[in-house]
């Protein structure tokens, strides 16, 4: 098996980009992973707040497994990172700093990318195994707070800012010390055209490859 640490270091690498695709159905996994992946994403995320979220992870694994990280988002409990791994998820991702999930994901082999706002919670999770932190919500703080934290934050540690990211915006949270970022609603929402998705996902691709 690859090392965790390893896969997700390789595929941050090809596209710093976590797609966030919350109300993502079945039906629409296929599609909507495929306009991603060939637009170049390499991390993909389902929220377990999404309808039958198992199933869209799993046909999402089968189909694209071999080039992208394929996991779950709203990770809150230790028995969901579970059920991640038996959808063959490898990638569990939280709004919040849970200790107990972040060390659930680390024994299982799963990467880990908790959700944390301050320095105490991003030690915690760093002391508990992450993988990467995500600053969250971004759009509730600055570019300003995040370059503080990465003063003592570990240099090579990956940071993402999520929350109201766009294309304009990206080139202000990389000067303060993002290494990449999670893309929700403007990327990706509930009905929207895969055409549109595959649009604004080579955009987000583009604008990050201009700035990193």
């Amino acid at each position: 098996m690859t090392d965790p640490a390893a896969q997700f270091a390789q595929r941050f690498a090809a596209c710093p980009l976590v797609a966030i695709l919350r109300g993502l159905t079945p039906d629409e996994a296929l599609p909507v992973a495929g306009a991603l992946v060939d637009a170049g994403f390499t991390l993909i995320e389902v929220p377990l707040n999404s309808p039958d979220p198992f199933t869209s992870i799993e046909k999402i694994v089968k189909a694209y497994g071999d080039r992208a990280i394929i996991g779950a988002g709203t990770v809150l409990r230790t028995t969901q990172v579970t059920d991640v791994a038996n959808a063959g998820g490898t990638l569990i991702v939280s709004p919040n700093t849970d200790t107990a999930v972040i060390e659930a994901s680390v024994a299982a082999g799963l990467i880990s990318l908790p959700g944390y706002f301050t320095p105490s919670e991003g030690f915690a999770a760093v002391a508990a195994g992450a993988h990467g932190l995500k600053l969250f919500p971004a759009d509730g703080t600055t570019p300003a707070m995040l370059k503080a934290q990465r003063a003592v934050l570990p240099r090579d540690l990956p940071v993402l800012a999520v929350g109201g990211i766009t294309p304009d915006t990206m080139a202000q949270w990389v000067a303060a010390g993002a290494n990449g970022f999670g893309l929700g609603s403007n990327l990706y929402r509930v009905g929207k055209p895969a055409a549109e998705i595959a649009a604004d996902a080579q955009r987000f691709v583009t604008a990050v490859k201009a700035v990193l």
